[in-house]
C-alpha cells in the first residue's frame, strides 16, 4: 500500500503536537491534573455528607410540625362574621370562649360539672332546681326515687335474680312494669279518657303548685284550641350556639325547663322561671365533642339525664355528684337514644350502621345487639301502652315496628315495615299508640293506622332543609289530634291525620328563624317547644 503523501499543512500540526506532549511530559501535567482531580470529588462528597447531618439535626430538633390550613367549616365553627353589618337574625353566632382547664374528651373517664361549664353566670341555680326536684315523690311511675340511675338498679337485679326472672327479661330491663303505671295509667288517674283516639282527652283539668300546669274546660282536639297557641317575646331565647340537633321537655311541673344539644357537643338547659338571683336561667355545658344524638330524662330520676353523641359515647349528667360519667364508649357514632317508659334499667340506643345497642345499667355491659337497618338508626320511639314494642327509623329509606318479645338473637324480624322513597328522619308514636308518624325526605309525612299499621297514608310536606338546619321531625301533641311540623317560612305546620292535610301554621313576628327541632311538654297540655338552626328555642304556649 502506497504512502499517503501529507500537505505542508498536516505536516507542520504533527510536529506542533508532538513537541506539545513532549513538554507536558517534562512538566508533568498529567500526574498533577490526575492527583487534583481525585481530591475534588473527595472534598465534594464529605462537604454533602456534613450538610445532610446537619439539615437531619434541624429538622429533628429545631423545625415546627407543618401545619395545614382549614376552615372553620371543617373544623365544626361557625362562620365569623364579625365587622359585617346588618342583622343576620338566626345566623350560628360565635362559639364561646372554651374553658382553658377543659377540653371536650375522647377519653375513658367521667369529669366534673364545673370543668364542662362554659355559661357565663353561675351554674348554681341549676344545680340547687334539679336536686329539688330530684328529692320530690315520683310524679308517676311504680319505680321508686332513685332506681331509675346506674345505682339505684343495683337492687332491681338483686330481686330479679331471687324471684327467677330469666336472663333474657333482665337484660331488656322489663323488669316489673305494669301496664297500669304507663302513660295511659296516668292519663286514667287524671280523669282523661283514652278509649278513642279522636276524643282523647275531653275535658281538662291539670293543675299544680307552681301555677304552670293548665286548667281549661274544652276539647283539645279542636282547631281552635290549636290555634290560641301564642309564641310571646319573653319565652325566646338562644340556649346553645350553632344548631340544635335534639330539644327536650322535663317531665315534671315544679318547673318548666328544656335541655338542648347541639351539633357542637354542648348541652344547654333554660329554665324559663328562673329566680331572680339565677340570671337569664341558661346554662351552657360542653360534655361532648361532636353532634348531640339524644337526651334521655326519666321523670322519676330527672337528676339523672343520659346523652349520646356522634363522638361514639354515652354519657350520664348526675346532678347529684355534679359529675358527666362515662356509660358506654364505641369506636361508631351514636345517632339515637332512648330509655322505655318507667324503666330505668335500660338504654337503648342506635349505634353505627343500623345497629341497635340495649345496654343495662344495672350490670354495666350490652345485653343485645342487633343489626335492624342497613343504614343508621335515627330514632327510637317506644309505645306508651305496650312497653315491648318501639319504632325506629332509618336512613335507609324505613321505618320499621317491632316486638322485644319476638326478635331472635340473630336475625330480628319487624312487625311492620313503612317504605319511602328517600331517608326517614324520624318515626313517632302517638300518645294513645294508635298511629305512627313518619318524617322523610321525600317530602312526605306518613301516618300509620290500624291494628297492626296496615293503613297508610302520605302527607305531602317540603322536607328540604339543606344543610344549615336540621331534618324535619313531625312530632305528635298531646293526644292524637294533631302532628306539628316545622316549615321553611319560619312557621309550625299543623297536620291533621283524619283530614291527610296541613290544617293550620302557627306564626309569630318573634319567630325569626326556622323551627326543625319539637318537643310537646309531657305534662303540660298546650306548651310546646321549637328549636332551630342558631341555637334559639321558641316555646308555644297557651294563654
Amino acid at each position: 500500500m502506497a504512502t499517503q503523501k501529507l500537505t505542508e499543512y498536516e505536516r507542520r500540526r504533527l510536529e506542533n503536537i508532538q513537541r506539545n506532549d513532549q513538554m507536558m511530559a517534562a512538566l508533568q501535567l498529567h500526574s498533577k491534573a490526575s492527583l487534583l482531580s481525585a481530591s475534588s470529588k473527595r472534598q465534594k462528597v464529605e462537604n454533602k455528607a456534613k450538610a445532610c447531618a446537619v439539615k437531619t439535626y434541624r429538622v429533628a430538633k429545631d423545625e415546627a410540625p407543618v401545619v395545614i390550613r382549614r376552615s372553620l367549616r371543617a373544623r365544626g365553627m361557625p362562620p365569623d362574621s364579625e365587622g359585617l353589618e346588618g342583622d343576620f337574625g338566626d345566623a350560628a353566632p360565635r362559639a364561646p370562649e372554651s374553658n382553658p382547664k377543659f377540653s371536650p374528651p375522647r377519653d375513658l373517664g367521667s369529669f366534673s360539672m364545673g370543668d364542662a361549664y362554659e355559661g357565663l353566670g353561675s351554674r348554681d341555680g341549676l344545680v340547687r332546681a334539679m336536686r329539688r326536684l330530684s328529692k320530690r315523690p315520683e310524679m308517676w311511675g311504680s319505680v321508686k326515687e332513685g332506681s331509675g340511675g346506674v345505682e339505684g338498679c343495683k337492687d332491681e337485679i338483686l330481686r330479679d335474680s331471687v324471684a327467677g326472672v330469666s336472663a333474657h327479661s333482665v337484660g331488656l330491663g322489663c323488669g316489673d312494669i305494669k301496664t297500669e303505671d304507663s302513660l295511659g295509667g296516668r292519663l286514667k288517674r287524671e280523669g282523661i279518657k283514652t278509649e278513642d283516639s279522636s276524643e282523647f282527652i275531653s275535658t281538662l283539668k291539670m293543675e299544680d303548685s307552681s301555677g304552670y300546669g293548665i286548667k281549661r274546660e274544652g276539647l283539645v282536639d279542636s282547631l281552635e284550641f290549636i290555634s290560641s297557641l301564642i309564641l310571646e317575646e319573653d319565652n325566646v331565647a338562644r340556649v346553645v350556639p350553632g344548631r340544635v340537633m335534639v330539644v327536650k321537655f322535663f317531665p315534671t311541673t315544679e318547673l318548666r325547663m328544656v335541655a338542648v344539644g347541639n351539633k357542637y357537643g354542648n348541652v344547654g338547659f333554660w329554665n324559663m322561671d328562673p329566680e331572680k338571683e339565677e340570671g337569664d336561667g341558661i346554662y351552657l355545658y360542653h360534655p361532648h365533642s361532636g353532634p348531640i344524638g339524644g337526651i334521655s330524662i326519666q321523670p322519676f330520676n330527672i337528676a339523672k339525664i343520659f346523652t349520646c353523641c356522634y363522638d361514639g359515647f354515652v354519657r350520664m349528667m348526675d346532678v347529684e355528684k355534679e359529675i358527666f360519667d362515662l356509660v358506654h364508649a364505641s369506636d361508631d357514632a351514636i345517632f339515637s337514644l332512648s330509655q322505655r317508659p318507667n324503666d330505668g334499667s335500660c338504654l337503648y340506643f342506635g349505634e353505627g350502621r343500623g345497629g341497635l345497642n340495649i345496654w343495662d345499667l344495672r350490670v354495666g355491659k350490652s345485653t343485645a345487639l342487633w343489626a335492624l337497618h342497613e343504614d343508621r338508626i335515627n330514632t327510637i320511639d317506644f309505645k306508651p301502652q305496650d312497653c315491648f314494642v318501639f319504632a325506629t327509623s332509618s336512613s335507609e329509606g324505613t321505618a320499621c315496628i317491632w316486638d322485644l318479645r319476638r326478635m331472635g338473637a340473630k336475625n330480628p324480624k319487624s312487625l311492620k315495615v313503612i317504605e319511602h322513597g328517600r331517608a326517614v328522619h324520624s318515626a313517632y308514636f302517638s300518645p294513645s299508640g294508635s298511629c305512627l308518624a313518619t318524617t322523610s325526605f321525600d317530602d312526605t309525612v306518613c301516618i300509620a293506622s290500624g291494628d297492626n299499621f296496615e293503613k297508610t297514608s302520605h302527607v305531602f310536606h317540603n322536607n328540604q332543609t339543606g344543610r344549615w338546619i336540621s331534618s324535619f321531625r313531625a312530632i305528635w301533641g298531646w293526644d292524637d289530634s294533631y302532628i306539628f311540623i316545622g316549615n321553611t317560612k319560619r312557621a309550625v305546620d299543623v297536620i291533621s291525620p283524619t283530614q291527610r292535610k296541613i290544617v293550620k301554621s302557627l306564626q309569630s313576628p318573634c319567630m325569626s328563624a326556622i323551627p326543625c327541632r319539637f318537643d310537646a311538654h309531657p305534662l303540660e297540655v298546650g306548651v310546646l317547644a321549637g328549636a332551630t338552626g342558631g341555637g334559639q328555642v321558641y316555646t308555644w304556649t297557651s294563654p
